[in-house]
């Protein structure tokens, strides 16, 4: 028996009725304006939610109905490279909770760690209670405020920093100073790690200069490149030094494998972890 090849513009209506109808699969769940942002929740039909500060601009957090473990961003999985640093954190802090991706993951990780997460906008906190299934419980809490006056505020002793505050089209420059920076190391336990999440030079011409402020404030950190995604990550351990990017990937991989992580930490380990990479050159100040 023989068949006939479909002519090729038959497979190129296909192919394109097909990619429309996995568009038209999408749906507007939440659309409104806060003092901060245009807030943008969609769902793709098969249970992932997506926010964004604008209509056309960049996905800002992306959650999994029901599956915390199961992060659907590139960057955030890469974040998690930091617990082959400190692998029981106790404490952890994160500015900027977007949808809760991050915070539910961990809470999924660590059932019993006090986990902070404070963000500007109150719409934003809103929005991931009501339509990304964020809960807060007696030890994770969701606090409005700017995460600078936050962090100045708190007691020290954090385990872990998360800083993955974004506006529409940028960090804010304040979470970005030296000055900032150094006091969270200063907010940082004694085997305390960080993690900054910056995008790349290709989208933020403040990059480096971000870089040399990281460097500048914590010393010696690693520039952890994202796989498939436009974000850099800025990692510092205050127990330092850090370990090559192969060990940091052995002791995420051991973890992984006692956590039940069903994503590869290794390989995003190994995947670029850059040091020495700051240079000369301007740094951000508070004072420009």
């Amino acid at each position: 028996m023989t068949t006939r090849r479909a002519p090729l513009v038959l497979v190129a209506i296909a192919l394109l009725t097909s990619a429309c109808a996995r568009a038209d699969a999408r749906t507007v769940v939440y659309e409104g304006d806060s003092a901060f942002n245009h807030l943008l929740v969609e769902d793709d039909g098969r249970g992932v939610r997506s926010l964004y500060f604008e209509a056309s601009g960049a996905t800002q957090s992306a959650i999994k109905l029901g599956a915390p473990l199961d992060l659907q961003l590139a960057y955030s999985k890469s974040a998690m490279v930091v617990l082959g640093l400190v692998p029981e954190p106790r404490r952890i802090l994160i500015i900027g909770l977007g949808g809760g991706a991050m915070p539910m993951f961990l809470r999924a990780l660590y059932p019993k760690v006090l986990i902070e997460v404070v963000d500007i906008d109150p719409k934003v906190v809103e929005v991931a209670r009501r339509y990304f299934g964020f809960k807060e419980d007696p030890r994770m809490k969701a606090v409005v405020a700017d995460g600078r006056k936050y962090l100045e505020a708190a007691e020290p002793g954090f385990d872990l920093i998360f800083l993955d505050a974004y506006g529409r089209s940028e960090i804010p420059r304040h979470l970005a100073t030296v000055e900032f920076l150094k006091e969270v190391r200063q907010k940082l336990g004694p085997k305390g790690a960080v993690v900054g999440n910056v995008w790349s030079g290709q989208s933020n011409a403040l990059y480096a200069p971000m870089v040399r402020s990281y460097a500048r404030a914590f010393g010696e950190i690693c520039d952890l490149d994202v796989p498939s995604a436009g974000n850099r990550l800025l990692l510092h351990w205050k127990a330092g030094p850090l370990p090559a990017a192969v060990e940091l990937g052995e002791r995420a991989e051991a973890l992984g494998k006692r956590k039940a992580i069903p994503f590869d930490l290794k390989a995003l380990a190994i995947a670029g972890c850059l040091q020495d990479v700051a240079g000369e050159g301007e740094v951000l100040t508070d004072r420009l």
